[in-house]
């Protein structure tokens, strides 16, 4: 299979990088500012790697670092930091800053590079805030940019845009990513169409799979012994009181446990326990004490369950702490969706075939699936929290949310 190139901006630990690389591609150059990410990029594979802000490297330094031209390059990949754009901006306060966050000029330097080094074709990745109704503004951007570009270099490159869920193509987690990708000669592109469906979708008549689940991805590693993934902290005690594929809800008035909490007035991912026999939840970049998944023994996971629940291969060592490599696999992009959008943009925009049928890195069920584990009594320790708890009032309406909004009121 003929191999193809690929500079990689944003590249953190390299989860869109090594799908690309399983489709064919070679990473050309690689630009990280964080050192963690740096550590691992350079201790796992031989991409040269520029170790500062993408703000920092001008495109003439990146592609000679790639010992290649204006236009060589098959493709540009990358995901600028999501932040701005993210779900979680929500909890709090009901809105979060978009383009109004000084991090989302990343796009701007995304898109600088894509204008001065005009490859064959991009993928731009990021959350799906990014493209939420009436608030896509980014999207705005990254659409005008594109036509200024094409205008002022006679490209044709033609955006297409899609939300998809890394578990509809093999990976073992519930993740939603939007994607952009386009071709400098015009060319359409299709996103790949799913080949895996969920309990919810009624069973189809062609040749998808069931979604793979946490055991499928994680029943053949042995049991870790390392006592980092001990659980610390003040809700530590109580999470093995909590069934598999369930969080803190099953401890409120509508649940099935004791009403120790109010309805929704945690975060979704507070004492979130992972389930066999379904697929992983997002994994969390920094979470708290208390943030899962976790897994289904009442422990933190470990740096290869997290590796093979974001389907990066077995031989990528992340570098680091169980914290340093939550962090950097929590802000990676499944290596296995990369790998199937790597395939079909050399199919489809690239004209160079595929020799195998299956992705590389997907991998098949495990036989069976053992019972769940059984949960335990809650603690009496926490029994004095049982008692009425209000629910939640809505987005936007909560403790943190009013208080901002009282200190907004008496600042003016």
């Amino acid at each position: 299979m003929k191999r193809l190139t690929a500079i990689s901006l944003f590249t953190g630990a390299g989860g869109l990088d090594l799908g690309f690389e399983a489709a064919g591609f070679d990473t050309r150059v690689a630009v990280e500012m964080d050192a963690r990410c740096v550590e691992t990029l350079r201790a796992n594979r031989p991409w040269p790697v520029i170790a500062r802000d993408v703000g920092q490297v001008s495109t003439e330094e990146l592609l000679k670092a790639a010992c290649l031209a204006v236009g060589e390059a098959d493709v540009l990949i990358g995901g600028p930091p999501c932040q701005p754009f993210s779900k979680s901006g929500f909890w709090a306060t009901g809105e979060a800053r978009r383009l109004d966050d000084p991090r989302a000029t990343t796009i701007d330097h995304y898109l600088r590079i894509l204008e001065e080094a005009r490859p064959r074709a991009f993928l731009l990745e990021n959350v799906e805030g990014l493209g939420f109704k009436g608030k896509d503004e980014g999207l705005a951007r990254i659409r005008e940019a594109v036509a200024a570009i094409n205008r002022r270099y006679g490209t044709a490159y033609k955006p297409e845009i899609a939300v998809l869920n890394a578990a509809d193509y093999g990976v073992p987690q519930v993740r939603r990513r939007l994607l952009i990708v386009a071709a400098r000669d015009g060319a359409r592109f299709r996103f790949p169409e799913p080949t895996h469906f969920g309990p919810d979708a009624e069973r189809p008549g062609d040749n998808r799979r069931r979604w793979l689940t946490a055991w499928d991805a994680l029943h053949d590693l042995p049991e870790p012994r390392d006592t980092a993934l001990a659980l610390k902290g003040k809700w530590a005690g109580l999470l093995p009181s909590i069934p598999e594929g369930l969080n803190y809800l099953h401890h409120t008035d509508r649940g099935e446990g004791e009403p120790l909490f109010g309805w929704r007035r945690r975060y979704w991912s507070f004492l979130l326990k992972l389930a066999k026999d379904q697929p992983a939840w997002t994994l969390q970049a920094q979470p708290g004490p208390a943030t899962g998944p976790f897994h289904w023994k009442s422990r933190r996971l470990s740096m290869r369950e997290m590796a093979r629940l974001q389907t990066f291969p077995d031989d990528f060592m992340v570098l680091g702490s169980v914290s340093d490599a939550q962090k950097q696999l929590g802000n990676a992009v499944p290596s296995l969706l990369g790998e199937v959008l790597a395939r079909a943009i050399r199919t489809q925009l690239l004209g160079t075939p595929i020799t195998t049928e299956q992705p590389e890195l997907l991998r098949e069920t495990a036989q069976g699936t053992p019972p769940a584990e059984a949960a335990t009594p809650v603690p009496a320790v926490y029994l004095a929290l049982k008692g009425e708890h209000a629910a939640h009032p809505g987005t936007g309406r909560g403790f943190r949310a009013a208080a901002r909004q009282t200190l907004a009121i008496a600042a003016e």
